[in-house]
């Protein structure tokens, strides 16, 4: 995939993507990462979208510059956990310790060792909350893995598996049980009629708060980035 870029402070990247089906140009800003790509249908030239990308440079900037900053995760740093606010702090023995408000985390490599943490913790907290919604619903999950994912909180696969965002421990512990049921539902009903619906609602009761949490404050979760973040579990 090529891309372009629009010289300037800071210099924007835009990523051209072509797309046989595509019948105009378009531009689209990725929300969790600020990933900007046009998309070219089959005969438009690039040349065409540059020019495209040169006129709506007002536009792509403009909604840059409303999005959140990113946040290293380093000594210091407050962060949700659970969605409750929490300091990190550097510590110098060997093992977390938690208290309220407060973590502390050995150093050298602070960030991985609190994302290595947060994982293991999320694992624990998805897998209850799976193992209790899936013996709810009489149905069993083939595994439950962990990614970094950015375009989706949770999957379930044909095959029964469970797939969750590890950043949901940064949520509260309602929208993560929210997730879980959601996933877990798809176990019965692999679509998002009203039925699979109303099977979340049985699972969980009522689901809509959570919901609406994720679409209005879940991209935020993305904004702490960690030495060593992968897309792996």
């Amino acid at each position: 995939m090529s891309e372009l870029s629009l010289p300037g402070d800071p210099e924007v990247r835009v990523r051209l993507r072509r797309s046989a089906r595509a019948r105009r140009l378009s531009l689209r800003i990725s929300s969790l990462d600020g990933r900007v790509t046009l998309t070219l249908p089959k005969r438009v030239s690039e040349k065409e979208g540059r020019a495209f990308v040169m006129e709506k440079e007002g536009w792509i900037r403009s909604h840059l510059a409303k999005r959140p900053d990113h946040i290293p995760v380093t000594a210091g740093v407050r962060l949700p956990i659970d969605g409750e606010e929490t300091q990190i702090l550097a510590a110098t023995g060997r093992k977390l310790v938690a208290k309220p408000g407060l973590l502390e985390v050995p150093e050298p490599a602070l960030a991985r060792r609190l994302e290595r943490y947060l994982r293991e913790l999320a694992r624990d907290r998805l897998a209850e909350a799976s193992d209790h919604y899936a013996g709810q619903l009489g149905r069993r999950y083939s595994s439950l893995t962990l990614r970094d994912t950015r375009s989706r909180w949770g999957s379930c696969s044909s095959t029964g598996g469970l797939m969750y965002s590890w950043r949901l421990i940064l949520a509260p512990r309602a929208v993560l049980r929210y997730v879980a049921a959601h996933e877990v539902a798809h176990l019965q009903e692999m679509n998002h009629s009203a039925a699979f619906w109303a099977v979340v609602e049985d699972l969980y009761g009522d689901y809509r708060e959570a919901r609406r949490w994720l679409q209005s404050e879940g991209n935020a979760l993305h904004r702490y980035r960690f030495d060593g973040a992968s897309e792996g579990d």
